[in-house]
């Protein structure tokens, strides 16, 4: 499973890479209830993005997303984290 998917469980860049139109598979709660793993498809393509979002340049084309894109992000994944 760790070379078909990417995991990350810090929410911002899990918001960054849904804004940037990675696809979300999974959030993983079961191995501890009080956090989670936010599961991404192509881990290639969201490692290339994440070195970006972290080390990038502010004006760097990568690293910019729309404002909208991201405020919807966070309120998916917020959703998605407190359904159930």
């Amino acid at each position: 499973m760790n070379d078909r998917y990417f995991r990350t469980s810090s929410f911002y860049p899990a918001a960054f890479l849904l804004a940037k139109g990675a696809e979300l598979v999974n959030i993983d709660k079961i191995t501890d209830s009080r956090r989670a793993s936010f599961v991404f498809c192509d881990p290639a393509q969201c490692e290339d993005w994440l070195h970006v979002f972290n080390f990038g340049k502010d004006d760097e084309g990568d690293a910019v997303v729309d404002a909208r894109k991201m405020v919807v992000a966070i309120k998916t994944l917020k959703e998605k984290l407190y359904q159930n």
